[in-house]
């Protein structure tokens, strides 16, 4: 592999590298979503909440003048619990009132994939360390391209999630807006999938500078 071709993949390999811990950040926190109730003027304080793939945390806010719910980061008396699908012992009835484990299950099960997807990478890129391996590169970039789709799907999932659970009748809260975790899911989708493709493409042979001449009979690259 030439110079120029290694500095390309070693970027590309920085950027996916920086995607992957994105993805586990957005996988292992509980800031994907804030959710405001419906608040009434004789109310002093109002139940924010914040949820991720696992878990769902309400914190109790004072209001200010404004009769504003927030922002979620305001000192205030919080509960966390895990999804009773994944921890029976827990309570979160929030969940159990409307349809949402369906969408949370499959929004987790399918970030786990992501990740799998991300270490099969990874080990790839390892292997391909040693003399005469950088074909190893190849699969490894289409790993990269699969995580960042499931990670796009695990979004796509969870803002579904937000939507339905918004309209339904059988929760208290009728605002939101997304949050860190979900940007740094958004931005791994961007790094793994682009980053894997990228890869793929860098890894590849080099293709015949002219039309007599064949892979075979190319220069090899050094």
């Amino acid at each position: 592999m030439s110079q120029t071709k290694t500095l390309k993949v070693r970027v590309t390999l920085f950027c996916i590298l920086v995607g992957i811990v994105l993805a586990m950040a957005a996988v292992v926190t509980d800031h994907w979503a804030v959710l405001s109730p419906h608040l009434e003027h004789h109310n002093t304080t109002c139940e924010a909440a914040h949820f991720g793939l696992w878990r769902i945390c309400t914190k109790r806010i004072p209001m200010d003048d404004s009769k504003s719910c927030g922002p979620i980061t305001l000192p205030g008396e919080k509960n966390c619990s895990y999804f009773r699908h994944f921890n029976p012992g827990e309570s979160s009835e929030i969940f159990e009132f409307t349809t949402q484990k369906e969408y949370s299950i499959s929004a987790a099960a399918i970030a786990i994939f992501c990740i799998g997807f991300a270490i099969m990478g990874t080990v790839g890129v390892l292997l391909s360390c040693g003399r005469k391996r950088d074909y190893l590169l190849r699969p490894a970039a289409m790993f990269f391209a699969f995580a960042g789709l499931c990670i796009f799907v695990s979004v796509e999932v969870m803002r579904q999630s937000v939507k339905r659970m918004i309209d339904s009748e059988d929760t208290v809260w009728i605002e939101y807006y997304y949050s860190w975790s979900f940007a740094c899911a958004c931005a791994a989708f961007v790094l793994l999938f682009l980053g894997g493709l990228a890869l793929l493409l860098f890894s590849l042979p080099r293709m015949p500078r002219n039309p007599w001449e064949s892979c075979m009979d190319a220069e090899p690259e050094h």
